[in-house]
Parts: C-alpha cells; structure tokens; sequence
C-alpha cells in the first residue's frame, strides 16, 4: 500500500512545483508514493489522510498546531534552502526519513 505525503503551504501553488519533483525522484528510486500539497486552509480535511506531513516554510509557524491536531503523524517543515532549490529528492528524503523508509 502506497504511503501518502502530504506538502502544506500558504496557497499550493510553488508547493505543486516540489510535489512533481518529489514524484520524479520517487519514480527514479522505484517508490511509490502518494504526493499532494493543499493550502494550510485544507489541513483539517487532508492531514488526517497522511502518512506524513511536510510543511512548507512560509506556514512553518503553524507546526506546533498542526502537531497538536494530528500527534501520531510524523512532521517536518521543509528546510528553507530545499525549498528554494525545489530540491525534489532531497524533499523525498525528509519525509522518506519520517517515515522511517530511508
């Protein structure tokens, strides 16, 4: 059963960007994975569908909520320079790391 990754952000749309390179990465290491990323306003509705939750780093100060409403997910902000880099297989890293499938 594939795992779910789920990215949240302020609106979605250069988190998209990182989602495409974290599904390149996956298919170039022969994962399968389940990659989205939803606005922080969708957080209720799609983080208890997670297996792990990735959040980018302009909504990084709502982490302590966001732990606080989904304990048992394991989470992590995205460091900032992955981000900029749209480091995709780095990014993949991070959550394969939470996951405890690296």
């Amino acid at each position: 059963m594939s795992k779910t990754i789920t990215l949240f952000c302020a609106a979605g749309m250069s988190t998209s960007l990182l989602v495409n390179k974290m599904k390149q990465a996956a298919a170039a290491a022969g994962k399968d994975y389940d990659i989205a990323a939803f606005s922080l306003g969708e957080l209720d509705e799609k983080g208890p569908l997670a297996d792990v939750i990735l959040l980018g780093p302009q909504v990084r100060y709502a982490k302590a909520k966001v732990q606080g409403k989904f304990p048992n997910t394991p989470l992590a902000d995205i460091p900032m320079q992955m981000y900029g880099l749209m480091d995709g297989k780095g990014t993949l890293g991070l959550a394969m790391k939470l996951l405890g499938e690296e």
